[in-house]
């Protein structure tokens, strides 16, 4: 394959956030390159959300299973939350991608991995190898970098390097008979540490039931703690039974403190390449949903100013969250089994609607007073003690 494909936008990765991006390209050409072989499989993602946001972003019903309970467990402790007020979701990946992906006018390009990349006159040609075809290139004006934590153009370019601390995932989903499906648990301490681990149901009739840490924190492998818990009273405990037919998802995320750069000149940054998922639970779907749209309406104007009011807005809207975000994240992974006890103690004190807040990593500004005192009052006493 020597010829030279030219198009307007290349972007590498077709997760929700390349697709959201290809959705809403107007009067471009464009190419979509995917590594794996079809858009949707496998799964890399648990598929949580939030329902007011799979509705603001016109996400049809049969793509998601509702949730309106959200149980939450330690070693010995249990919250039992009433989310009817802000109700859960957990999406159909697969299904999900694919309705993505239909939106879009892009030429796709599955089973096709990114090599790298050079800068040319008016643009960059990349080279990119098609399973069964061998070497071929593209020359486009712009690039997307939606490649998820490999930050492959980026990297490429000598931009940006991908990320040091990722969280990591793995996750056992089988089919399930007499379960309550419109609730969903997640589960902190001995089971999960430097993480946390969740039960969500579907809406075609299965759980998926996994663990993620932090990988730079956590000293046992993924498998070790599933194998752990499968063997522990915990399943028990919450109501789920043990896998039988299962198949297995996994999946990497970027676990650092966020990036204010998105846009390097031509080439732009989007989805777990820009650190888009949220540093408290790593969820990211309905931002990277959301930022991608927005960013194809910005390429769509052709502009610097365009793509340079789209990262303003970007930053607006994550930066200081997710600073917060990421102090919580670098305390929590830390935690021992005690500690994970006396923090469900003080979620109990909380209300449901402001837990759900904490959890979606959308802090309001007395959320934010509160967790910058504490952070201040724990260093304060340990300098105390070391004297």
């Amino acid at each position: 394959m020597s010829t030279v494909i030219e198009t307007d936008i290349l972007i590498v990765g077709g997760g929700p956030a390349g697709l959201s991006v290809s959705a809403h390209l107007s009067g471009l050409t464009s190419v979509v390159v995917h590594q794996d072989r079809e858009i949707g499989k496998p799964v890399r993602t648990s598929g949580g959300s939030w329902l007011a946001d799979a509705q603001r972003l016109g996400i049809p019903e049969d793509l998601y299973q509702r949730v309106d309970r959200l149980d939450v467990y330690s070693d010995t402790r249990k919250i039992a939350l009433d989310i009817t007020d802000a109700p859960g979701v957990v999406f159909d990946i697969t299904n999900l991608y694919q309705w993505l992906a239909s939106q879009a006018t892009s030429e796709f390009h599955c089973a096709t991995k990114f090599l790298r990349t050079e800068k040319v006159a008016n643009g960059y040609l990349s080279t990119v190898r098609t399973a069964g075809k061998g070497e071929w290139q593209i020359k486009s004006r712009q690039i997307v970098d939606a490649s998820g934590w490999h930050c492959t153009v980026l990297e490429s370019l000598g931009l940006n390097t991908r990320p040091a601390r990722e969280g990591v995932g793995i996750e056992y989903e089988y089919p399930v008979d007499d379960l309550d499906m419109n609730r969903a648990i997640l589960f902190f301490g001995s089971f999960a540490l430097a993480g946390y681990g969740w039960a969500f149901p579907t809406n075609y009739g299965t759980v998926r039931l996994g663990v993620g840490v932090v990988s730079a924190a956590s000293e046992q492998s993924l498998r070790e703690m599933m194998n752990a818990l499968l063997a522990s009273d915990l399943l028990k405990r919450m109501g789920i039974p043990a896998p039988e037919g299962e198949h297995v998802n996994a999946g990497t995320i970027p676990s650092v403190a966020y990036e204010k750069t998105l846009v390097y000149g031509d080439v732009v940054r989007v989805g777990d390449s820009a650190n888009m998922a949220t540093p408290t639970l790593g969820e990211g779907l309905r931002i990277c949903i959301e930022q991608g749209r927005l960013l194809g309406d910005a390429l769509s104007k052709q502009t610097p100013r365009a793509l340079k009011a789209w990262e303003r807005q970007a930053n607006g809207k994550l930066a200081l969250k997710y600073r917060v975000g990421f102090w919580v994240n670098q305390a929590a992974t830390q935690y021992t089994p005690a500690q994970w006890e006396r923090s469900l103690r003080r979620m109990e004190k909380l209300p449901p609607a402001e837990l759900v807040e904490y959890f979606k990593n959308d802090f309001t500004t007395s959320m934010i007073v509160r967790r910058v005192a504490l952070l201040v009052w724990r260093k304060l006493k340990d300098r105390v003690f070391r004297a």
